[in-house]
């Protein structure tokens, strides 16, 4: 793995044959800050089936592998377990009439989306997240339109660490997978971009715990989101020098 200096500076010595077709951003801990709503619906979920609520830092913990591992981490029940139908339900329901009301931008997302789109490139969304539920969250933040391509929970029969999810959104924009930059903060965004074939990048600054975000080993690790535009940007300006001289 390669710090962020160490990553810019072999770009600029040494461009590789890569030409970026899209950013792909995680939702949960990249994006946004979802916790407080996170935790809200899985302890409705709890309580409705007359468990205890758990505290907010715990269910912080399982969050990444899409509702149905969320809830079974919670539960302590197999994913399997026909029981955890209805608690998935009670915690869809909620979460979808609750997107939020606790979450919050991670600071600076916004002006990272604006700043990645000024650059001439699509910005996409792949996210565990259950599909109702993350279009609930888009449209109450007003940003439903802004990303080219999304893939979210259940919109296909497998989700992160699969490639299948950078794999389709590849397929939606009609790019090679390999063109792809994925940005997530957690193991599963680092595994499906390696299966995809893709560049990616870790933000320390989300939900795992940082010895986990290092031994996934993505391409750079960054601090915050805000040092992402300088990395994309010198990414795309060491791919337009290569062409240039050919």
């Amino acid at each position: 793995m390669a710090s962020s200096r160490d990553l810019l500076s072999d770009s600029q010595a040494k461009p590789r044959e890569f030409s970026i077709g899209a950013v792909v951003f995680d939702l949960d801990g990249t994006l946004i800050d979802s916790r407080g709503d996170i935790a809200a619906a899985v302890n409705h979920s709890l309580l409705s089936s007359g468990r205890r609520a758990l505290p907010a830092s715990m269910i912080a913990t399982f969050v990444g592998d899409g509702a149905r591992t969320l809830l079974a981490r919670a539960s302590r029940l197999s994913e399997a377990d026909a029981e955890l139908d209805s608690l998935l339900e009670a915690f869809l329901d909620y979460y979808a009439d609750h997107p939020t009301d606790f979450s919050k931008w991670v600071e600076g997302a916004p002006t990272i989306l604006d700043k990645i789109t000024e650059l001439d490139l699509p910005i996409c969304l792949c996210t565990n997240k259950d599909r109702r539920v993350t279009d609930a969250i888009l449209a109450k933040l007003g940003v439903r339109t802004r990303f080219r391509a999304i893939y979210a929970g259940g919109d296909g029969p497998e989700k992160k660490p699969s490639a299948s999810p950078l794999l389709a959104l590849a397929a939606k924009l009609d790019v090679g997978a390999a063109s792809l930059v994925m940005v997530g903060d957690g193991p599963q965004d680092v595994e499906a971009a390696r299966r995809a074939g893709c560049r990616v990048v870790g933000i320390a600054s989300g939900y795992t715990p940082r010895e986990r975000l290092i031994a996934a080993k993505p391409d750079v690790i960054l601090e915050n989101l805000g040092e992402l535009y300088e990395v994309v940007r010198r990414w795309r300006d060491a791919t337009a020098r290569v062409s240039a001289v050919r």
